[in-house]
């Protein structure tokens, strides 16, 4: 890589850290600098989850706060997320190059599309908590089929992490905020803390047995900027216009398909 290159993908890092504590999604900024920066589409994922671990850790710590009193409910879920990466990583360490190549410009359609319409999405769940009426965390008891439910929901979204992780942190959010009377915000927390086991496992699982197809410089660039990214996401990205940011990872989410259709 040029010293612009390196650069860009230290930025990338700094965005999609930031991105990932607050929404979700920094994926479809790294994975297109990546791929421009010439790395192959398996390679430039696998570098990419090893890369956002730290960025996942500094977002996961600067929600605490909104992690009070789901301590349990996390553990519970945490677990399925683990299985679920696994199972991911598996995916994408085995099945055919091709069929990576095949199968992620749809999933980064999918990831732009509910990154596009999650405002909607948000709407409706917070309707749906207003006909519920809020409950207090203390009074939310999540067993039987509401816990086989988020359950699998964790491990589904694990799976899609382990193998492609898009807009992962929005599928959670999704999936929980049906089955939970949480607020957004908390609901953001749970997301942060489960997608760092899902990547942390995953990038393991890659050190362990995929080391060969790690791009070391370009991991280590986009780790150095989403730990600084993750922290700034914390602390200040919930300050961000929502629209900005929205049509910025569109936009890169359509030049990732855009790359990857025409390689």
């Amino acid at each position: 890589m040029t010293v612009w290159e390196m650069v860009a993908v230290a930025l990338a890092g700094l965005a999609a850290g930031s991105i990932n504590a607050v929404v979700g999604s920094g994926t479809l900024v790294t994975f297109p600098v990546l791929l421009a920066v010439g790395l192959p589409p398996v390679t430039a994922t696998v570098s990419n989850s090893l890369g956002l671990v730290p960025g996942n850790l500094t977002g996961a710590i600067g929600y605490r706060r909104e992690l009070a009193g789901q301590r349990r409910l996390v553990l519970s879920l945490l677990p399925a997320s683990v299985l679920g990466a696994l199972t991911g990583a598996f995916l994408l360490l085995h099945l055919p190059a091709t069929a990576f190549e095949t199968v992620v410009p749809g999933l980064v359609a999918l990831a732009v599309v509910l990154v596009a319409t999650q405002p909607l999405l948000q709407r409706w769940l917070a309707r749906r908590r207003e006909r519920a009426g809020a409950v207090p965390l203390a009074d939310v008891r999540v067993r039987g089929g509401r816990l086989a439910a988020l359950f699998a929901g964790a491990y589904a979204t694990g799976t899609y992490g382990g193998y492609f992780a898009a807009s992962q942190g929005v599928l959670q959010i999704g999936v929980f905020g049906l089955l939970l009377p949480h607020s957004l915000q908390q609901l953001n927390a749970i997301k942060n803390v489960l997608t760092l086991g899902v990547n942390a496992v995953a990038a393991l699982t890659y050190v362990v047995v995929a080391t060969d197809r790690i791009d070391w410089p370009a991991a280590g660039l986009v780790a150095g900027g989403s730990l600084v990214g993750g922290y700034l996401g914390s602390t200040f990205g919930r300050r961000l216009p929502a629209p900005v940011l929205r049509t910025a990872i569109v936009a890169l989410g359509i030049t990732a398909i855009v790359v990857l259709v025409t390689r």
